[in-house]
C-alpha cells in the first residue's frame, strides 16, 4: 500500500491518472505500476512534449524471450496550437485567481474549467491526445511498459505540475510570460516587485560578540542573582499550577501539541504528561520535601 501511495502523492499526479483511466482499460494500465521504478527505467528523458524511456523487459520464455530484453517506449503529448493557447491564456487573464497563482509557481485545481469553457482540455482526453510506442511484443495499447512510463510521468508531476503545460506545448515560462503581458498580469508583477526588498548589507556571516565591562562593585551574590538577590521564582508546572515545589515549565513537551506524529493513543499528550509528572511527584513527595 505504501508503494501505491508514493507514485501518485498531489491531486494533479490523480487527475493525470484519472483522466487516462477515462479512455483506456484500467486494469492494463495498473498491470505497469511496477515498471515506473528507477530499477524498470535504464533511461528516462523528456523533451518537449516527448517522453522516451529504455524499459527493462522481463524473461518470458512463452512468448521466445530468454534473455533480459531491453524495450524502447515513448509517449508523445499532441501540442495544443498556438491559437487555443491564446485564446485560453486570455481567459486566464480575466480571472485574478486564476493568474495570481500562476504567476506564483502554482497550479489552480479548478484550471480545467477554463480550458472546458472554450472546448478545449489540458489533461489527456483521447488516444489523440497522447500518442505511445514500445518495441515488446505485447501489441496492446497500453502494455506495461507504456503503463509504467504514463506513471512514472505522474510522478514527475507530482514534483513539477507546470510540467503538464510543457508536455501540451507551452512552458512554464512562456506561460508567465504572456500572463503578464495582460492588464491583470502587470498589476500582479508590480505587486510582487515591491513586495520583494533587497536585503540589507551585513559586515559579518555571523554575530559577532561585545565586550561589556562588568561593574566592579557587586557582591558575588548580586552577580549570579541579580540586584535583588533572590534566586527567580520557579516556574509553573506542566498543568499551570503553582506548587512549592521547584518544577520546570515543560516547554518541550507543551510544543509537540496533544496530538505528536509519534502520539497514536486517542488521549491528548500533553493530559498523559500531565498526569505522569503528577504521580512521579506524589511518589517522590517525601524526598522533595
Amino acid at each position: 500500500m505504501a508503494a501505491k501511495q508514493s507514485l501518485r502523492r498531489s491531486w494533479w499526479s490523480h487527475k493525470f491518472i484519472n483522466a487516462l483511466e477515462s479512455y483506456t482499460e484500467p486494469g492494463r494500465l495498473k498491470r505497469g505500476r511496477s515498471y515506473s521504478s528507477d530499477y524498470r527505467l535504464k533511461s528516462f528523458d523528456i523533451d518537449g512534449g516527448l517522453v522516451l524511456a529504455r524499459v527493462r523487459g522481463s524473461v518470458n520464455p512463452y512468448f521466445g524471450v530468454t534473455k533480459e530484453p531491453t524495450y524502447v517506449t515513448t509517449l508523445e503529448f499532441q501540442p495544443i496550437s498556438r491559437s487555443h493557447w491564446a485564446a485560453a491564456i486570455a481567459l486566464i487573464a480575466t480571472k485574478a485567481g486564476l493568474i495570481s497563482k500562476l504567476m506564483m509557481n502554482e497550479i489552480p485545481d479548478n484550471i480545467e474549467d477554463s480550458f472546458s469553457q472554450i472546448n478545449m482540455n489540458l489533461l489527456p482526453q483521447g488516444v489523440n491526445d497522447c500518442k505511445t510506442s514500445c518495441s515488446c511484443p505485447d501489441y496492446s495499447n497500453p502494455c506495461k511498459h507504456i503503463a509504467g512510463l504514463y506513471y512514472r510521468v505522474a510522478q514527475e508531476l507530482d514534483k513539477d505540475p507546470f510540467l503538464l503545460f510543457q508536455l501540451r506545448g507551452l512552458p512554464k515560462e512562456a506561460l508567465q510570460q504572456e500572463l503578464s503581458k495582460s492588464a491583470l498580469g502587470q498589476a500582479l508583477c508590480g505587486e510582487l516587485d515591491d513586495q520583494i526588498a533587497a536585503a540589507p548589507p551585513v559586515t559579518s556571516l555571523y554575530t559577532r560578540p561585545e565586550i561589556t565591562a562588568a561593574p566592579m562593585d557587586l557582591s558575588v551574590e548580586q552577580f549570579w542573582q541579580g540586584a535583588s538577590g533572590s534566586a527567580p521564582a520557579a516556574p509553573a508546572s506542566i498543568g499551570g499550577m503553582q506548587g512549592k515545589e521547584s518544577i520546570v515549565a515543560a516547554i518541550a513537551i507543551k510544543k509537540q501539541g496533544d496530538y505528536p506524529p509519534f502520539w497514536q493513543r486517542d488521549n491528548s499528550f500533553i493530559e498523559a504528561m500531565e498526569e505522569f509528572y503528577q504521580r512521579v511527584r506524589n511518589k517522590n513527595k517525601d524526598i522533595l520535601e
